[in-house]
């Protein structure tokens, strides 16, 4: 008996996996890519059109899954591409010329790297560079920009008054404090000269723009990804203030970041681009990619392995209470027949403690923790996992948690209450050798979260 209940909780693991994995595949930056500029992308007829009639063409690439997309740009476009810039994560590829040209990329493009998820001297290097392929356009050329996950911290250009230290203190007492994606951009494009529309701001009147955008955003709002550089920004300088001050981190900033927030909210200087403004007719936005195509490649491949799928909400909010709420969800399930549950978006962590983890990982626990609480004895496995491969500041996507976690915590030693008190859900999960460690992916639209019930 414990021979086959071993059995079945292995094929389970491993049915976790592979829907994780189908469900990122859908979201390659290739595919994606490919799709965008033969037209096939929804919005994207006229594309082939425009690419076409360009008399050259500049290409930036910015994200987690930029050298994906660049490298399916210039596959297709090839010496069309006039210059450009590629500007993806540390440590993947030297930052010069030579890496460039290496791996058959036009002698115009150069790539570079960029930190996150806080912004470093590397970002403000690539968004400087960013805003020089921008402003160097010229008419009858066409610019392709390549936006995905992570684009906000690899291109951050302070505002004039502030340096990037303060961007930098900013975004990481916001973060500590517990802000959503919306507040940290509402904040971040009041104190950048890139985001906010500020990278349309620099390319001439006469250029059109097309930006293919694999989307990390649930709803996928333009002015939320990337901090919208090629977007409008319907919020204010005011409003940024109110986010620092309902955070409660406002007296924890530097100075000069007040400073400019209280002068522009005064009109001293000029506001984000705003809805409307004309210089947005050029620019074309597609959605190529985002984190509904990911569920649905889960519900599908989970429905071929024999699974009843079902939905449950969008993950959002902090990962506990979606962790619980979760649970609890599972729990009240019918036992006729194997479910699996699917759910993507992005919830937040409000950070207390002292320890080490991520969003995926703290709700894991946190569902573990609420089925040990209510004793619940389902045969059942969940993962929470972040479709880029990387859970906060470690090197795990996520983790993998059954109606049992808690007990075996204990027995090796875990007081998991208190390891999701202090956010330190790494140590638990990988004391467990229940982490999901997959490597950077090379995209990112979100998370997702998988439950196999019944199995």
């Amino acid at each position: 008996m414990a021979e086959a209940v071993a059995s079945s909780r292995s094929q389970a693991r491993a049915n976790l996996l592979r829907i994780y994995a189908a469900a990122v595949s859908a979201a390659d930056p290739r595919r994606v890519m490919a799709r965008a500029l033969t037209g096939e992308a929804d919005g994207a007829a006229q594309v082939p059109e425009a690419i076409a009639e360009a008399a050259g063409i500049r290409l930036i690439a910015v994200g987690k899954a930029a050298r994906g997309m660049a490298d399916e740009a210039v596959a297709r476009l090839g010496e069309r591409i006039a210059g450009g810039l590629v500007i993806e994560p540390r440590a993947t590829v030297a930052d010069d010329d030579a890496a460039s040209v290496a791996i058959g990329y036009p002698a115009g493009v150069k790539i570079l790297s960029g930190a996150h998820p806080l912004p470093d001297a590397s970002s403000e290097n690539g968004a400087r560079a960013a805003l020089e392929v921008a402003a160097a356009m010229e008419p009858g050329e066409l610019l392709i920009v390549a936006l995905s996950g992570g684009a906000s911290a690899m291109m951050a250009a302070p505002a004039a008054g502030i340096t990037l230290a303060d961007k930098i203190a900013v975004t990481a007492a916001l973060m500590r404090a517990g802000a959503g994606i919306h507040e940290l951009n509402i904040v971040r494009k009041h104190l950048s000269a890139i985001k906010g529309g500020g990278l349309i701001r620099a390319v001439r009147a006469e250029v059109p723009v097309i930006a293919v955008i694999l989307s990390d955003v649930p709803g996928n709002d333009l002015g939320t990804i990337g901090s919208g550089p090629l977007a409008a920004d319907p919020s204010t300088f005011s409003d940024a203030i109110g986010v620092m001050k309902r955070r409660r981190v406002w007296g924890k900033v530097p100075e000069a970041a007040r400073d400019r927030l209280e002068r522009g909210a005064a009109g001293e200087m000029a506001e984000t681009v705003k809805p409307n403004d004309p210089m947005l007719e050029r620019v074309t936005n597609l959605i190529a990619g985002d984190n509904r195509m990911v569920v649905e490649a889960a519900a599908h491949t989970a429905a071929s392995l024999g699974y009843r799928v079902e939905r449950w909400r969008d993950l959002e909010g902090e990962a506990d209470a979606a962790g619980r709420a979760l649970a609890e969800y599972l729990a009240a399930l019918p036992r006729d027949a194997p479910i699996a549950v699917i759910a993507g978006g992005e919830t937040t962590v409000t950070v207390k403690g002292s320890g080490r983890g991520g969003r995926s990982q703290q709700a894991a626990l946190a569902a573990a923790i609420e089925l040990a609480r209510m004793a619940s004895d389902r045969r059942l496995m969940l993962m929470f996992a972040g479709t880029d491969g990387i859970d906060g500041p470690t090197d795990a996507a996520g983790a993998i948690v059954t109606a049992g976690t808690v007990a075996r915590a204990g027995e090796a030693g875990f007081d998991a209450a208190s390891i999701l008190a202090n956010n330190d859900c790494y140590r638990l999960f990988k004391g467990l050798g229940d982490l999901v460690i997959t490597g950077a992916t090379g995209t990112n639209v979100a998370d997702i979260m998988v439950a196999l019930v019944n199995f």
